[in-house]
């Protein structure tokens, strides 16, 4: 079994080489604190690559599952992610549930149902967004009951401003996040052509999580005085991409909406200034 130095190394690598987005905010941390937020990353790049890489399928996931329970037990299965894991998992008191919760996340895009409501989306951002937060939350420390919820409201912004970045490519992919309900509502018959009522569907969207953004805005000094710049950043690099869609007019049909490197290197520069 590899021990437990080489396992965090393992995770540092796939992190960095995957996180995008959230490599960046990693930086800021103590190093104690990166290691341990690659290790959950690693974790869950894992679970994403069994519900849409070339392995996924339902028993490949319920496997992992099997997996999980056993290195949570002190069975360690033979992956070198798993000594990095556990030990993050025990030394930030991370709750178990929060785990399973990630891979139900996942799952649900098998033979997924249409999304027919908010209350459906809200909860599927909850299972693949604010799982993350209320994990990361504990990485980062916090003692206000107040984070948690504060968490949630922040996963869910992220996840609607991916969902409205990710129009085209999970139509391609066959996967609808936005409600059938409010489809209906705004008109919109298609997704692979951007019309004025698909382009007032994404408006409404946009401010939707531009809500949540704010109303989790109070989550940044919750957190340990070491962990604010990370979580500002990775705040502030959601947000930035955010307003870049309100910019595009929500025209996430022809390109793909993204922050270019050196901009989020120059949010890191300004996070320990601005946390």
């Amino acid at each position: 079994m590899m021990d437990t130095a080489a396992s965090y190394a393992h995770c540092e690598a796939i992190a960095r080489a995957r996180a995008r987005n959230f490599y960046y905010s990693f930086l800021l941390l103590p190093r104690h604190k990166r290691l341990a937020m690659c290790a959950v990353y690693a974790f869950m790049r894992r679970c994403d690559d069994l519900s849409d890489g070339a392995d996924a399928s339902p028993q490949a996931l319920e496997q992992w599952r099997g997996h999980l329970d056993r290195a949570l037990a002190g069975d360690t299965p033979p992956d070198p992610l798993w000594p990095a894991f556990t030990d993050t998992a025990r030394r930030f008191r991370i709750p178990h549930r929060l785990f399973h919760e990630m891979i139900d996340g996942v799952a649900s895009d098998f033979g997924r149902s249409q999304i027919e409501t908010f209350d459906d989306l809200y909860r599927y951002c909850y299972l693949v967004a604010s799982v993350v937060g209320l994990t990361i939350i504990h990485i980062f420390e916090f003692s206000d009951p107040r984070a948690g919820m504060l968490a949630e409201k922040c996963g869910i912004a992220f996840q609607l401003t991916n969902i409205l970045r990710d129009v085209r490519e999970d139509h391609e992919q066959n996967r609808v996040y936005l409600p059938r309900e409010e489809r209906a509502h705004f008109g919109v018959e298609r997704l692979d052509r951007m019309t004025p009522e698909l382009q007032e569907l994404l408006r409404f969207q946009g401010r939707r999580a531009r809500q949540y953004y704010d109303a989790s805005r109070a989550l940044l000094p919750l957190v340990h005085r070491d962990s604010r710049p990370a979580l500002w950043a990775l705040m502030e690099i959601y947000r930035r991409l955010l307003e870049r869609i309100e910019q595009a007019d929500y025209d996430v049909l022809s390109r793909r909406v993204r922050l270019s490197t050196a901009e989020k290197i120059w949010v890191l520069a300004q996070a320990r200034f601005r946390a």
